[in-house]
């Protein structure tokens, strides 16, 4: 069992919907969090509004070293709502990758509405281009270039859980990895 003594991106799962709690209470205790968000149109009393949700229901990401997160966990009681996702062939809660997680976070909060979060990643995506932006919103952002609803994109995958594609990206812009 390899110990990890430096800060690392961890996802947690975290049950009843509570990621946004659990996110501010780890931000207030100084770990760096995120949770991947979406518009979404609410129409209540005959008005609609637009509102920021969790894009990925359950899911919190934090860069922590392994055992201070189980302390904070632990003493403020979260315990009981929060878990590590687990690698199974090694036994061991899985780490983002920094460039992966750094990636993600700048496609996630991009604000435009047509990037897709895609939980299930068909293999044959996987066997696209690997491209590097080299230029406007998402540049320096590594990904596989895939077509999803009928539009060239650029997917960042946090392997064995969900990617996301960014809106479409001339390929003047990209560079091939």
């Amino acid at each position: 069992m390899a110990i990890i003594d430096h800060p690392c991106w961890y996802p947690l799962r975290v049950t009843y919907s509570r990621e946004l709690k659990v996110r501010d209470i780890l931000r207030n205790e100084g770990y760096e969090c995120f949770v991947p968000m979406t518009v979404k149109d609410i129409v209540a009393d005959g008005r609609k509004s637009r509102t920021y949700v969790p894009a990925v229901n359950n899911l919190c990401f934090v860069r922590a070293e392994r055992q201070s997160l189980d302390e904070v966990l632990e003493s403020r009681g979260m315990r009981q709502f929060t878990s590590y996702i687990w690698d199974r062939p090694t036994r061991e809660p899985v780490v983002v990758r920094d460039k992966a997680m750094e990636d993600f976070i700048r496609v996630s909060q991009s604000r435009f509405e047509d990037i897709v979060y895609l939980h299930d990643v068909d293999p044959r995506l996987r066997t696209g281009q690997k491209v590097k932006v080299r230029s406007g919103v998402f540049a320096g952002v590594e990904g596989t270039v895939v077509r999803v609803k009928r539009s060239r994109r650029v997917m960042v995958e946090l392997p064995g859980m969900l990617a996301v594609a960014t809106g479409y990206i001339p390929p003047d812009n990209l560079e091939i990895l």
